[in-house]
């Protein structure tokens, strides 16, 4: 029996400048000021960037969205109904000595069906913040 391994391009600091980009200027279109934060598949930071009027605890929200969706491999606006008391991970923002963040604005980023990392938005309301990180990812799926 033959395996094949198709290897999958890891997210690259090239990829994670434009997705702080494309993120920002979707912010920017929208008259919001925000930090981006995107992460490799390992959890380390690629990118940072706060606007010189976001709040300062944006940097902080954005990089917890991030890696929230990078563990769960899932949007955090999909899993802020998880948290509520009675959901499925109601305990889980406790449980882990890194802490997780179920606000929407953090996405995960595939390639060819594959998790490479993820990006987080803070600094809007949290639909603007996902829609924000969302744009990011359609964008860099359009390159």
């Amino acid at each position: 029996m033959s395996t094949t391994t198709v290897a999958v391009a890891p997210l690259t600091t090239h990829d994670a400048e434009a997705l702080v980009e494309a993120a920002r200027s979707a912010a920017e279109a929208a008259g919001v000021t925000v930090a981006v934060t995107v992460l490799d598949a390992g959890g380390h930071l690629l990118a940072f960037r706060r606007d010189d009027r976001a709040v300062l605890i944006a940097g902080e929200t954005s990089t917890r969205k991030a890696y929230t969706a990078l563990q769960l491999n899932a949007p955090t606006a999909d899993l802020v109904d998880a948290v509520q008391p009675g959901g499925l991970f109601h305990t889980l923002p406790t449980a882990l000595d890194r802490p997780l963040l179920f606000i929407a604005g953090g996405v995960p980023v595939h390639r060819d069906g594959r998790l490479i990392g993820a990006i987080g938005v803070g600094g809007g309301a949290p639909d603007q913040d996902h829609g924000f990180a969302n744009a990011a990812v359609e964008a860099l799926a359009r390159r």
